[in-house]
């Protein structure tokens, strides 16, 4: 398990990663979210997969294909850092990472 803190605002937002389990956790409210919980821009969807443009099941599709995606990569981190990256193009500062129980580092 590896766990990553970012912050948008006054917001701290925590990514967990379980092999290919991936969980967002909102601290301010205290929930916990898997990727079908998460806000998903339609034209974010276009700019990555314009195919999925007039699919009624674009939302449903996108998903699939970034669970598809995410089981490509061959650790926990390289996962991490994916979805850090992601979040840093909407505005999301990269915190603390933590590997296992073991002590936070910058990231």
């Amino acid at each position: 398990m590896i766990k990553g803190s970012l912050k948008f605002g006054g917001d701290i937002m925590e990514v967990i990663v379980e092999g290919n389990s991936l969980k967002f956790f909102d601290t301010s409210t205290g929930i916990i979210t898997t990727i079908e919980g998460l806000k998903i821009s339609k034209g974010g969807v276009i700019k990555e997969h314009p195919d999925l443009e007039n699919d009624p099941e674009w939302r449903k599709k996108a998903i699939e294909r970034l669970k598809k995606h995410m089981k490509q990569f061959q650790t926990e981190e390289n996962k991490l850092d994916y979805v850090r990256d992601e979040f840093i193009k909407f505005g999301y500062e990269p915190l603390m990472k933590q590997r296992a129980g073991h002590r936070t580092k910058k990231w």
